[in-house]
C-alpha cells in the first residue's frame, strides 16, 4: 500500500522534474489547452455578468468578455494550426494562417460598432427614463 502510493506520488512529481530540466523559454511556452482555459474563464465571467446583472452597462461590459473570449480561441487555433501547418498538410488538409487574426479583427470592429450603437441607446434610455436598470426600462415606446 505505502509503495503504491509512493509510486504514484513519483508519477505526479516526474514532468515536473523533467519540465524543469527544460530551457526556461520552452518551460513557460503556453499551450492550446492554457489558451482553451483561459477562454472558457472569461467566457463564464461574461455569461454570469449578461445573467446576473440589472446594469446595462455592465452587460455590455459582459458581452465584451464573450466576444473576447472568442477571440482568444480564433488566436489560440490560428497558432496552433500554424505551429502544425506540416503534420496536417502530410494528411492532405490545406491550412491558412491568417483565417484566425482576420475573424479576430472583424469580432472587434462589430464589437466597437456593437459598444457604440449600445451606449448611444443608453444614454437615450438615460435622458427620458433617468435610469439604466433593465428592470424599468420595459417599454419600446418614450
Amino acid at each position: 500500500m505505502v509503495f503504491s502510493s509512493a509510486v504514484s506520488a513519483l508519477a505526479h512529481i516526474t514532468p515536473l522534474l523533467l519540465q524543469a530540466q527544460q530551457p526556461l523559454i520552452k518551460r513557460f511556452e503556453p499551450t492550446l489547452i492554457n489558451f482553451l482555459m483561459l477562454s472558457f474563464l472569461l467566457f463564464v465571467v461574461g455569461v454570469a455578468g449578461v445573467l446576473s446583472r440589472r446594469n446595462i452597462i455592465v452587460i455590455f461590459m459582459s458581452i465584451e468578455l464573450i466576444l473576447n473570449a472568442v477571440n482568444l480561441n480564433l488566436i489560440a487555433f490560428s497558432r496552433y494550426l500554424e505551429i502544425n501547418k506540416d503534420a496536417l498538410a502530410g494528411k492532405g488538409l490545406a491550412v491558412d494562417s491568417l483565417a484566425g487574426p482576420v475573424f479576430t479583427i472583424f469580432i472587434i470592429v462589430v464589437a466597437a460598432a456593437e459598444a457604440a450603437v449600445g451606449l448611444g441607446i443608453v444614454i437615450a434610455m438615460f435622458r427620458n427614463r433617468e435610469t439604466v436598470a433593465i428592470d424599468e426600462i420595459d417599454l419600446l415606446k418614450w
